[in-house]
């Protein structure tokens, strides 16, 4: 070994100066080669798909010159985005069911919001057999462009639309076993097909704020519904929570901060279920002057506030502001989710998916698959785990709470007509100085048992969560179940 190593040392040796350049450039050429084609996977894998779908990106003309824009479907195969042709020749893009879907589809003219947004690589991508693509470059013709195919439930999100009627707010479904999102509605909306024409007038209108998406956009207090998380918080501190009782007389009083009950409404002497189940702000503010501080900023942190989401649209993070140095006045607030505590529904569903979900949060999709023109598979979206949020023990000590919310407390009038059993938990948020005035919200899922779908409501300036919120909710429960009778 030691004569061979030798021999190949004299060999280069010997070998002429010139040689030894030509090898050494030609291994720094390889180099580079191999450099490229890791660069060149890399970029495609992860890189790729997010440059050239970035509204800025001047290759999407060169795109859209050679495909036709495809189309976009509900999960049963209705048509929500389709590409015309008129009578001058010119593309139009149309969606049929004008403004049922203008927030969950989005638009593709003045930018891309929604589905059009960040579908818009595999929408100007056209995967029919190569032959076809090169005849129609040859004939200077489009080729079909992909069609995508989202996880949105037509007939729920049309009763979702007609609940709401014309009131502000948000509304979103999603699947608790697979985080398929069946319903994104916000309002007021507008109807894409005009958009072009209506851009200037829409994009000014600032007191409807028609292009905003409260789902995930739009910032609330939680009222009442981020009992939840105070609640989880206390059962972390407390391992045995039945020995909790509290008297409530309307309101409750400490440290000179006071803290009243939804329209001064007396409880009378309550435990810890029952606190929850009717939603006691006295009792509620009570826990909170027993919790710590800085465990009870843990909790808020584990449940993803102040954090980044597995969100497929534009989204803004939810805000808890209190830490271990706030005072108790703020944590008293935050508890019964007031202060300056902010959440999106999108959020609120998220946290309610997974306590349904025995603690687990499925990554949120509106996708399912991406087929060509003629329906054959390109790809297909399975589900994924998230995160565990919580641990199974108090997700499900969390089930039964939002249960009795149902049957015992505030959000009586979801009780179930398909059969099916309901949980959740209502709320009523204050968010001015006029504190008559209040948005009317409702989280939960359904069926008990083993549950389903997780629903999520928001009405702007709604008044009372179980009057307003919850009946809203409950129509999209039916339609669920309904569907499947």
């Amino acid at each position: 070994m030691l004569k061979l190593f030798h021999r190949e040392k004299n060999k280069r040796e010997r070998m002429p100066q010139g040689n030894r350049e030509i090898l050494v450039i030609t291994y720094v050429f390889i180099a580079a080669f191999l450099s490229l084609i890791f660069y060149l996977l890399y970029f495609t894998q992860f890189v790729g798909h997010d440059l050239i779908n970035n509204p800025y990106n001047k290759r999407q003309d060169l795109y859209a010159k050679r495909v036709t824009r495809g189309d976009i479907l509900s999960r049963d195969g209705e048509i929500l985005a389709t590409t015309l042709t008129d009578e001058n020749g010119m593309e139009v893009r149309t969606y049929p069911y004008g403004n049922l879907f203008a927030h969950a589809v989005g638009f593709s003219t003045h930018g891309r919001t929604g589905v059009e947004s960040f579908e818009n690589f595999n929408l100007l991508t056209s995967d029919v057999y190569i032959g076809e693509r090169i005849a129609n470059d040859f004939a200077g013709e489009k080729s079909p462009g992909n069609k995508v195919v989202t996880t949105f439930d037509l007939y729920m999100q049309q009763v979702a639309d007609v609940s709401l009627g014309d009131r502000r707010g948000a509304v979103i479904a999603t699947d608790v076993k697979t985080g398929e999102i069946l319903v994104l509605l916000s309002k007021p909306d507008f109807d894409p097909n005009t958009i072009r024409l209506r851009w200037d007038e829409i994009n000014a209108d600032s007191d409807r704020s028609a292009l905003l998406n409260r789902v995930s956009m739009g910032l609330y207090p939680p009222g009442s519904t981020f009992k939840v998380v105070t609640a989880l918080a206390y059962m972390k501190e407390h391992a045995d929570t039945d020995d909790y009782s509290f008297d409530c007389n309307g309101s409750f009083t400490y440290q000179g901060n006071r803290i009243n009950c939804f329209h001064g409404q007396h409880h009378g002497t309550v435990d810890f279920h029952t606190s929850f189940a009717k939603s006691c702000n006295s009792s509620f503010a009570n826990i909170a002057t027993t919790l710590n501080k800085r465990s009870f900023t843990t909790v808020c942190n584990d449940l993803l506030f102040n954090n980044r989401l597995p969100c497929p649209y534009s989204y803004k993070q939810s805000v808890v502001t209190m830490n271990a140095g706030s005072n108790i006045a703020d944590v008293m607030q935050t508890a019964i989710g007031q202060g300056k505590t902010q959440i999106t529904p999108f959020h609120m569903n998220l946290i309610t998916q997974a306590i349904a979900n025995n603690g687990v949060m499925m990554r949120p999709y509106a996708v399912s698959g991406i087929y060509t023109a003629y329906d054959d598979p390109v790809e297909e979206t399975g589900q994924e785990e998230f995160t565990r949020l919580l641990q199974v023990k108090y997700a499900k000590k969390m089930q039964e709470m939002m249960e009795e919310v149902v049957t015992e407390g505030t959000g009586s009038k979801v009780r179930d007509t398909y059969g099916y059993k309901a949980a959740g938990k209502t709320g009523s948020a204050e968010y001015s100085a006029d504190k008559g005035r209040s948005h009317a919200w409702f989280t939960g899922f359904a069926g008990v048992d083993e549950p389903e779908i997780a629903v999520t409501v928001l009405v702007e300036d709604g008044g009372s969560g179980g009057e307003v919120a919850v009946p809203i909710a409950k129509n999209v429960f039916d339609a669920y179940f309904g569907s499947r009778q």
